[in-house]
């Protein structure tokens, strides 16, 4: 029977109060208030006026390709683009950088499979891409600042290089890349190198006492940018940028191959809405610049501050010297039993007084070295009006979890009743059903998030990306699901059977 339009809106509602807040400051990962009411307004309006258009075919629907050429003008100019740089509106992050390599396979003659060769804290996002095209990864250790050595990045590079990929700055650190001499290395050798500006592009320009890491640095064959971080547009909108029509012919699709209609795309979706770009357009003609330029010294501003009280709170310190509004929290080297604090008990804590940070677990880089854990913070310009109350929580959740010791996965597992191995002992979801979380409907995540990340850091990449997958697709299963197979069968048993 058809529901009543009213009644709808209202279960929307009653769905989205059970989210974490979009708006206040709240939330220190995923979202990117302003603090400007004037834009949420802006952006709904710009989005309403195109909701019937298909991005598709700008041919058809020209106010496509008149709101993409501004768009991408605006971005060129911000970066340090010159005449020969071209762009693309993009649905996001990972969207772009997908297109950064595929664009780089597209023009690659070198011998064997091609390689994308990175820092080892590059974005997921182009292990996504590494793995989708059909290219190797090489990652490059980093000290623990998140820094990597320049030279131990061009020694690596080589015939099969097909693409050297940099941070600006890197999403687990907020360091910022030696992009200069790496940059001028790749150039030398003929190797496309790619600047990852998704989350830095639209506030890293406003940003004093960086190094060059723009499009205006030699060597830079292409740049990606999120409008919906720090250019403060719904999600989700990015740019690539790249120097060269030809190069950017790469990342095209088209075909007259079939009976149909020709094809050309330069992005991987065909069909697509044209609201996130409506609205970033709107937003960037509203703020312009001078606009950004303001918001970017209210991130600076709480940065600062937050950086100095992190430091302050005995038992934790930011790593490194973060290149803009983003700080990774880790727990103080030098503290002793008694006084440290753990980085993720310090988050769950965090979240239990309501303000949601964002853990992330150790890591063990290629050569052996280990990352400590740490937890995220991103600083947007509300951040600032809600400073004294975060400082408050900051403070007194590192108070409440102080010398107690973080999560060892290994006890984790014996506290669940879990064998040392899961998965073969019970698989994933046998994992899950063990931390309360079950296999499909409404069931909630763990409350503490702790737990699941140092069992993330323990096990097998592979296991965990299974345990993960199980997490997240029991999550939106359907109603009524048939159950899932059980741990030893073929479908949900041990690897490589």
């Amino acid at each position: 029977m058809q529901q009543n339009t009213q009644a709808i809106l209202e279960r929307l509602k009653a769905l989205r109060a059970g989210d974490a807040p979009t708006h206040g400051g709240h939330v220190m990962s995923y979202v990117y208030d302003s603090g400007l009411a004037e834009l949420d307004a802006l952006a709904a309006a710009a989005m309403e006026l195109v909701q019937p258009v298909n991005g598709l075919d700008p041919t058809m629907f020209t106010s496509v390709a008149h709101m993409e050429r501004e768009v991408v003008t605006f971005a060129k100019d911000l970066l340090g683009g010159d005449s020969t740089v071209v762009g693309t509106a993009t649905s996001g992050g990972t969207e772009s950088c997908l297109l950064a390599v595929k664009t780089a396979r597209a023009n690659y003659s070198g011998p064997g499979k091609p390689r994308i060769l990175a820092p080892a804290s590059v974005h997921a996002a182009f292990h996504k891409a590494a793995e989708y095209l059909g290219l190797e990864l090489e990652l490059v250790p980093v000290d623990g600042d998140g820094q990597v050595d320049p030279q131990a990045v061009i020694s690596r590079m080589g015939q099969s290089t097909a693409l050297v990929v940099l941070s600006a700055p890197s999403y687990p650190h907020g360091a910022l890349d030696p992009i200069m001499a790496i940059a001028a290395a790749a150039q030398s050798r003929g190797i496309d190198c790619h600047v990852d500006a998704c989350f830095g592009g639209w506030i890293l320009p406003f940003w004093e006492g960086l190094a060059p890491w723009d499009l205006s640095v030699p060597g830079v064959t292409s740049l990606a940018a999120d409008i919906h971080k720090y250019g403060y547009s719904p999600k989700g909108i990015s740019v690539l940028l790249t120097k060269g029509k030809q190069r950017q012919h790469g990342q095209f699709f088209a075909t007259t191959n079939w009976p149909g209609y020709p094809v050309v795309n330069p992005t991987l979706l065909g069909s697509k809405s044209a609201a996130p770009l409506a609205a970033a357009w709107a937003i960037i003609k509203y703020l312009g610049r001078d606009g950004y330029a303001a918001l970017a010294e209210s991130c600076k501003r709480s940065t600062k501050v937050l950086i100095a009280h992190v430091n302050g709170i005995e038992g934790l310190a930011v790593v490194g010297e973060p290149a803009g509004p983003l700080l990774a929290v880790r727990r103080e080297a030098a503290a002793g039993t008694e006084n440290g604090v753990d980085p993720h008990l310090w988050a769950d804590a965090m979240a239990a007084a309501g303000w949601h940070v964002q853990l992330q677990p150790g890591y063990g880089q290629p050569d052996g070295s280990w990352l400590v854990r740490t937890t995220h913070l991103t600083i947007t310009p509300v951040t600032e009006s809600v400073l004294p109350q975060l400082c408050a929580a900051m403070s007194g959740c590192a108070q409440k979890v102080r010398g107690i010791e973080g999560m060892d996965a290994q006890a984790v597992l014996a506290a669940l009743g879990l064998g040392a191995d899961p998965a073969v002992q019970e698989g994933p979801s046998g994992v899950l059903e063990a931390m309360g979380v079950s296999a499909g409907g409404e069931s909630a995540l763990p409350r503490d998030m702790a737990p699941l990340l140092a069992l993330v850091e323990a096990l097998p990449r592979e296991v965990s990306a299974r345990l993960l997958i199980d997490l997240l697709a029991g999550i939106v299963a359907p109603e009524n699901q048939i159950p899932p197979t059980p741990p030893g069968s073929v479908a949900g048993g041990v690897p490589g059977e």
